[in-house]
């Protein structure tokens, strides 16, 4: 594991903070609130989208290449898995539940797996949800990325999108041009000028659930998307 492995990880959650304390944070809640039965969570990094999913959920395969932010997603699972056990402990006693009911209490079951997105380990047709948040513009082809996401997901499966993106301001746009040779060294391969709703739609996905948005109101950089597309 590299130095600058290291320490982009450490860095990351102080950095996103913030973010994910606010505007971020927000978004997240309301964009997984529809997420349900198996979820691919692509790009997991150190499980930011962890906490925000819903108890329709019950599986949940979590997608880390990178070894240092896997460290940190193992100790957010291992602080989940404190708490869930904390909340059964003090939670009162229940009613017998009905024969294959589901009491929610024990949360999703998460896999950690180390793939890159260009090569997901799993079936076809295999994932009802998957999740792609700030990670698109880090993958070396997100062409192939998004054709493996396609052919994971069910043919009535969602893929939740939260990026951001190239502006469609010419200006911004030409900054962003400018700036993105060096940012992705500073932000392991990340791209401030990619078009993913385009990638998106000539990679067998319906965008028309996909909306523009800002990750941040204090920044010239930070044209994102929002929303679900759909295999079409």
């Amino acid at each position: 594991m590299h130095l600058t492995q290291r320490l982009f990880a450490c860095a990351y959650d102080p950095v996103m903070a913030p973010l994910e304390h606010g505007r971020v944070g927000a978004q997240r809640t309301a964009l997984l609130a529809g997420a349900h039965g198996h979820v691919l969570d692509l790009g997991a990094g150190t499980g930011a989208n962890l906490d925000h999913l819903p108890a329709t959920v019950d599986r949940v395969t979590a997608v880390e290449p990178d070894p240092a932010m896997r460290a940190h997603l193992d100790r957010h699972l291992a602080g989940l898995t404190v708490a869930r056990e904390r909340e059964t402990l003090t939670r009162e006693p229940a009613p017998t539940p009905t024969p294959g009911a589901d009491t929610g209490a024990a949360g999703p079951v998460i896999e950690v797996v180390d793939a890159v997105a260009e090569a997901l380990p799993l079936a076809d047709d295999s994932v009802d949800v998957a999740l792609a948040t700030l990670v698109l513009c880090t993958v070396r082809d997100p062409e192939l990325a998004v054709a493996e996401l396609r052919r994971v997901l069910r043919d009535d499966g969602h893929l939740l999108v939260l990026e951001h993106v190239a502006s469609d301001q010419p200006g911004r746009l030409r900054l962003q041009r400018t700036l993105t040779p060096a940012w992705r060294v500073v932000a392991r391969g990340c791209h401030l000028d990619r078009d993913t709703s385009g990638i998106l739609a000539a990679g067998g996905f319906d965008v028309s659930g996909i909306v523009p948005w800002q990750l941040s109101d204090r920044s010239r950089l930070t044209a994102a998307i929002t929303g679900v597309a759909r295999p079409a």
